[in-house]
């Protein structure tokens, strides 16, 4: 839970919303991990695993769409800064243990603010690819666990969803609590 002395920094004085100032901020190399699932029936994994969709490489077009949202965010979220990305790098991982397809996106930018809403971005748009792509196939698919895992850079430093332990590769499942 946030402290009182924190505060929303998207809305001024008398609460409007505006994109925050980040002139005075220094440029430094700035990093975002975010990861998210997709749970789907059984035939559809191995529809997705066999590269036989009806649509094509199911993985290789949520893949682009994934990087290109990360490119696209402020056009998604209204009061992102737009950035110059270093390096999007999407992994996506077929975890037949609990029927799902597993995506993890890493962004990178030398610059004012962070890479957050990105990462995040990305994570959703290569999900909601696989939904559309599949769709006609499995209707009950449902993302879930859409969630930044690290961020690094910036005046507030390192950022891990749980620091007494690292998220998972997303060659390897979570697992369970």
């Amino acid at each position: 839970m946030p402290s009182r002395s924190q505060k929303l920094t998207h809305f001024g004085a008398h609460g409007q919303a505006h994109m925050v100032d980040v002139a005075g901020k220094a440029e430094t190399h700035r990093v975002a991990r975010a990861g998210g699932r997709i749970h789907m029936l059984p035939a559809t994994l191995r529809l997705i695993a066999s590269g036989n969709a009806k649509k094509g490489d199911v993985l290789g077009v949520a893949r682009i769409a994934a990087i290109q949202a990360a490119k696209r965010t402020p056009e998604w979220i209204p009061l992102c800064h737009p950035l110059a990305l270093t390096h999007v790098d999407i992994e996506f991982k077929l975890d037949r243990k609990a029927i799902a397809v597993r995506c993890v996106a890493t962004v990178e930018t030398t610059g004012r603010t962070g890479v957050e809403m990105e990462a995040l971005t990305a994570v959703t748009a290569g999900l909601l690819t696989i939904y559309d792509m599949c769709k006609a196939v499995d209707r009950g698919m449902r993302l879930e666990k859409i969630a930044l895992h690290e961020k690094t850079g910036g005046k507030s430093g390192t950022w891990i969803r749980d620091a007494r332990k690292k998220p998972p590769p997303a060659d390897r499942p979570a697992k369970r609590r």
